[in-house]
């Protein structure tokens, strides 16, 4: 059992910034993706950004400039740091990561951002 936790959530005004944390324990394969997706009210889930192990990204095109995501592969643990946010970044994040063959999520975090 794979098992992802993430912080870092919460409510914050435009123009702020906002950290997450996604941690993972259990059977963590190399090579693997590890990344972040979210789901406002009424739309389907989006990929947010994804890192591989091997160093590949790839952003969303609504947040590229402003979302950075990095890993630290000893420690199985994404981060996601938001930069100027936008009250359209508010949804539920989920933490995310693709190993053999399998995608696992977490509860995921709210994230709110008030105009």
């Amino acid at each position: 059992q794979v098992q992802l936790v993430e912080s870092g959530g919460g409510l914050v005004q435009a123009g702020g910034s906002l950290r997450l944390s996604c941690a993972a324990s259990g059977s963590i394969f190399s090579p693997n993706v590890m990344g972040w997706y979210r789901q406002a009210p009424g739309k389907q889930r989006e990929l947010v950004a994804i890192k591989g192990s091997g160093g590949s990204t790839n952003y969303a095109d609504s947040v590229k400039g402003r979302f950075t995501i990095s890993r630290d592969n000893a420690k199985n643990t994404v981060y996601l740091q938001m930069n100027s946010l936008k009250p359209e970044d508010t949804a539920v994040y989920y933490c995310n990561t693709f190993t053999r063959g399998y995608t696992y999520w977490g509860q995921g975090t709210q994230v709110t951002v008030s105009s």
